[in-house]
């Protein structure tokens, strides 16, 4: 068995419920018969996209740290194409821990934006 994380994007127009509810779904397809375990979820909650991706510009973010044999990957990854609420989502293998809270964002301080006005 190896550790793996996984980012969701789904549509934002789903609720918390709804997404934990989906969630539990595809944990079904890596823990059943395949012997694998959720070792932590973490919602980010609805982000602004990078670029609009099918026709949203915003979705709800999940990211999740799981270990399970690479067989059960095929099936879980082909569910999740099959799901019309999954904008995108993105396995990797997790070779250390790493946080899984995304970095506030810096607020600028004044003089910096008089700055970027100036030119």
């Amino acid at each position: 068995m190896r550790d793996y994380e996984i980012v969701y994007i789904f549509a934002p127009s789903l609720e918390e419920a709804q997404v934990t509810e989906k969630l539990d779904r595809y944990h079904g397809l890596l823990t059943g018969t395949n012997g694998g375990e959720i070792t932590a979820t973490d919602h980010w909650g609805r982000r602004q996209l990078a670029y609009e991706v099918e026709r949203q510009t915003s979705g709800y973010y999940v990211v999740e740290h799981f270990r399970a044999p690479g067989e059960a990957l095929p099936e879980f990854e082909r569910v999740l194409k099959l799901d019309d609420d999954v904008l995108r989502y993105l396995v990797v293998v997790n070779e250390g821990d790493l946080p899984t809270t995304p970095i506030p964002p810096v607020e600028k301080r004044d003089d910096e934006a008089d700055e970027e006005g100036e030119g």
